[in-house]
């Protein structure tokens, strides 16, 4: 039933241009998959994204910030997400789950096992057969940042960012499914991009959704 990839990682790791560079690969295989991110990728989870991201909302409580992540991810999942994969689609999301896990449930403190608990309601317990996790230094990431300052999380201090990677590095080390693959997000762009095409191609491969592994620039 299709198969679901998605990025994670501390802001500015290059989640949202990594996922354009796959989209441009893809299309090379031949492949059509869909490409969405959270919160977001429908009308109403696009309206809720704007509201949890304007710097204007700095006092929403943490429990009001994590139902609003739920309720966009309901709707992405309910009428975009779940359809797709049931028509055996690759679709590659820019955040999920787990993104609640750690900035809700660890760096805001409302606990790993409540969140855990909304996610099973808004996913209906859909979980990635791939998670990219791009690590980086966050005092690194915030300075690719143009404008961070006009967004609610990357205008965060610093030591919320560093608990936000620090509590991605601690998820992957609990999860025993092996959907993780770290990547260091601190080098060239041209690089992390070979190392997440290969991931990917292996992993397609592997679930006999593609016939070979792409080496460098050519496929067998």
């Amino acid at each position: 039933m299709g198969f679901l990839i998605t990025f994670e990682g501390p802001e500015g790791g290059g989640k949202t241009t990594l996922a354009s560079d796959l989209k441009e690969h893809f299309i090379q295989l031949g492949i059509d998959a869909l490409f969405v991110r959270e919160p977001g990728g429908t009308a109403i989870g696009e309206q809720i994204r704007t509201i949890l991201k304007d710097c204007k909302n700095r006092d929403m409580d943490c429990m009001t910030e994590a139902l609003l992540f739920q309720a966009a991810r309901s709707q992405i999942c309910r009428s975009v997400i779940s359809p797709a994969l049931k028509d055996n689609r690759i679709v590659v999301l820019d955040r999920f789950r787990d993104s609640s896990v750690v900035y809700q449930g660890i760096a805001r403190g409302l606990g790993k096992d409540m969140i855990e608990k909304l996610n099973e309601i808004s996913t209906g317990g859909l979980l990635p057969d791939l998670t990219i996790l791009l690590d980086l230094d966050p005092e690194v990431g915030i300075s690719r940042i143009k404008n961070a300052a006009d967004d609610r999380f990357d205008s965060e201090e610093i030591a919320f960012h560093k608990k936000v990677r620090d509590a991605y590095l601690g998820l992957m080390s609990e999860d025993t499914s092996g959907r993780w693959v770290k990547i260091d997000a601190d080098r060239s762009r041209d690089k992390v991009r070979d190392d997440v095409f290969k991931i990917v191609d292996e992993k397609l491969k592997s679930a006999g959704l593609i016939e070979g592994v792409r080496l460098g620039k050519e496929r067998f």
